[in-house]
């Protein structure tokens, strides 16, 4: 990386993401400034200490309530910590966060959780800035609005797997990439039949074996929708055919992805099970970030497996190459009628295979409406679909609740 620090924002500061990047951006003072935070409103503690001790200049809160509480904690925090009278500017309400993306600086970060991510994405591009994309459902749903915004190399992926096939396709030209392999750890329930999948608990879809995350990417990633999200996000990112893109179930989460060239080699990226390092890279990109996290320890013994997908107890991935194919607005309905199922399954009111069947109808259902068919032009083309898919999914919940 070159001796030039770059100026970054971090969306989504006090979440899972966020808090990874900040961790990147405190082991390297002279590459990393912190220079906007957004936050949704959680954990106003948290953001107040991650603003003082980066001396963030711009602060958003989605929550215009937590605007007032999270200026007197700045002020605590920055008495403590002997800096008094250095508070920053506070932008709050539901804009804040797209208000945030839109600052001036070399690298966003991109770690909202859901689609409310679109409109920070855009900014972002829209400002020019480098995009360090972990909020993979901005993408998703926004589909052509995001990759028509986006110049060349300005949109880098930081999903692990995503980052992974970055790394891979260094080693080779475009045209000799054959397939892209998408890994899936398989979630808790590998090798189960969707028989078996019937009695599952909220509780038991959390109890994911390797990767700690939110409440809704690990039902996600329980149920393969978010392996799903990832197979469309990689056709939008690398401009490759669904045809030419595979899943394969992985359950050491080491080989994170993989290209597979015409002449018959195939590239893995591998490390431990962390974000670390395609945050790293995603913040120093095209650079790598040393010692973002430990390696793989080679005087080890490991064995590595590999298993083919099932795709009849895990159908939300073969739903989402439906809906990739279909592109406009299905996707957005996809992951608009999942959010309010994953929802109403952690409440009670759908089983776990109702969580995908629900989906399914849901889209349906879209596709038998006039509105399906028309093109995306604009943002709130996207938030029309997400809205009606909501509120299909929640008459389907009730009735089935």
């Amino acid at each position: 990386m070159s001796g030039v620090t770059r100026d970054i924002v971090i969306l989504g500061s006090t979440g899972s993401i966020g808090t990874q990047g900040l961790d990147i951006a405190a082991r390297n003072p002279d590459r990393f400034r912190v220079v906007g935070l957004a936050a949704g409103g959680s954990n106003v503690e948290l953001l107040a200490r991650q603003a003082v001790r980066f001396e963030v200049p711009h602060v958003g809160v989605a929550d215009e309530a937590a605007a007032a509480r999270l200026e007197e904690a700045i002020a605590t925090v920055s008495r403590e910590a002997g800096r008094p009278g250095s508070a920053p500017t506070i932008t709050a309400g539901p804009d804040a966060s797209t208000a945030i993306a839109g600052l001036a600086c070399d690298v966003v970060l991109n770690g909202i959780t859901g689609s409310i991510g679109l409109r920070p994405t855009l900014a972002a591009l829209g400002a020019g800035s480098t995009l360090a994309l972990a909020n993979k459902e901005s993408l998703i749903v926004g589909g052509d609005l995001v990759t028509r915004a986006a110049a060349p190399g300005q949109l880098v992926p930081v999903d692990s797997e995503h980052s992974a096939i970055a790394q891979c396709l260094r080693g080779g030209r475009r045209e000799e990439v054959r397939r892209l392999v998408l890994t899936a750890s398989g979630g808790p329930f590998r090798g189960r039949s969707r028989e078996e999948l019937r009695h599952v608990t909220p509780q038991q879809a959390l109890a994911h074996p390797t990767w700690d995350m939110g409440r809704v990417v690990t039902t996600n990633s329980a149920t393969l929708v978010n392996k799903g999200l990832e197979v469309i996000e990689a056709h939008l990112l690398f401009d490759v055919a669904f045809d030419d893109i595979a899943v394969v179930v992985h359950p050491q989460s080491v080989v994170h992805s993989m290209v597979e060239f015409t002449d018959g080699s195939t590239l893995a990226q591998a490390s431990p099970p962390s974000m670390l390092i395609p945050i790293g890279l995603g913040l120093g990109w095209p650079d790598r970030v040393p010692d973002a996290a430990p390696a793989c320890d080679w005087t080890k013994a490991a064995t590595w497996e590999f298993f083919p997908l099932d795709e009849s107890a895990f159908r939300a991935v073969p739903l989402a190459y439906r809906v990739g194919r279909a592109g406009g607005t299905q996707p957005a309905v996809y992951n608009a009628a999942n959010e309010e199922c994953v929802e109403a399954f952690h409440d009670g009111h759908l089983t776990f295979l109702d969580i995908v069947d629900v989906v399914e109808g849901v889209v349906d259902d879209w596709c038998a409406t006039p509105e399906a068919a028309r093109p995306v032009h604009a943002v709130d083309d996207v938030l029309a679909a997400e809205t009606w898919a909501r509120a299909r999914a929640q008459e389907v919940i009730a009735r089935r609740g």
